[in-house]
């Protein structure tokens, strides 16, 4: 792979889909790439699908957009990048990074609602609000595709494996717990659905990961993520059980306690 040079005059040729309905997203991409790292870019547009076949054929490519820099092919979008000593994607590399903003999102809801009511900063209040919060932004995320985050689900829930149906009811569980426990609503339906939910959860996910020792992705976020099964998994089901324990706990031997 030939280095990027530090001229000062560095010139680049790009050529790109410019359709009337289609603009190639990886085009604008490599374009702006090319111009913050100072190239003097000539844009060349792909008008039709003609002039795209006639071009892949010609260059014997098979996607567009593609760039030359000193008359040299580097490729598209992710061979620029490599060529600029950038990191690229792995479309099938595992991370965590979905369920942490998940979790920084609902933290910001959790002292945004505190802030709103006058209540506390960073009070058991705001926990309480930031677990359901969470629950409520989990199971919108399963809500999109629930067909596929029941595939992925039955991968490693139990009761899932014993009753199919558990798989897709699941989120809607989820989601109900989640906003009855942020209004402080019946908790006689919300603890109980919570603490069954999130304890089967931990159990399963205890099973599968450190008992079978089975490496899994994550439903956790819905089906189409790779978030791996593991310790944020389980932490997402221990919070749904710790928080149906601690309102059950204020609302039947507490009742004085603050919500």
């Amino acid at each position: 792979m030939p280095e990027p040079r530090a001229t000062s005059s560095r010139k680049a040729v790009l050529y790109r889909m410019v359709m009337p309905g289609h603009i190639c997203p990886y085009g604008l991409k490599a374009l702006h790439l090319l111009r913050s790292k100072g190239y003097d870019v000539e844009d060349r547009w792909i008008e039709t699908r003609a002039q795209q076949e006639a071009f892949k054929a010609e260059h014997y490519v098979t996607t567009t957009p593609q760039v030359f820099i000193d008359g040299q092919r580097i490729g598209g979008h992710d061979d620029l990048r490599r060529f600029l000593g950038l990191s690229v994607k792995d479309p099938n590399a595992t991370s965590y990074t979905p369920v942490l903003v998940v979790f920084a999102v609902a933290a910001l809801i959790a002292l945004t609602i505190d802030l709103l009511t006058a209540a506390p900063l960073l009070s058991l209040l705001t926990l309480e609000r930031f677990i359901s919060v969470t629950m409520i932004l989990l199971a919108m995320l399963k809500l999109q595709d629930v067909d596929r985050f029941a595939t992925m689900f039955l991968g490693y829930d139990l009761l899932a494996r014993k009753w199919v149906p558990y798989a897709s009811l699941y989120p809607f569980a989820q989601l109900g717990a989640g906003v009855l426990m942020l209004a402080g609503a019946l908790p006689w339906l919300s603890v109980p659905v919570a603490a069954f939910i999130g304890g089967i959860g931990a159990v399963s996910i205890y099973k599968a990961v450190y008992v079978e020792k089975r490496s899994l992705k994550c439903a956790c976020v819905g089906g189409g993520t790779n978030v791996p099964l593991g310790f944020v998994s389980l932490t997402e089901d221990l919070f749904m059980v710790a928080m149906a324990l601690w309102m059950g706990l204020n609302a039947w031997v507490l009742p004085g306690a603050p919500m």
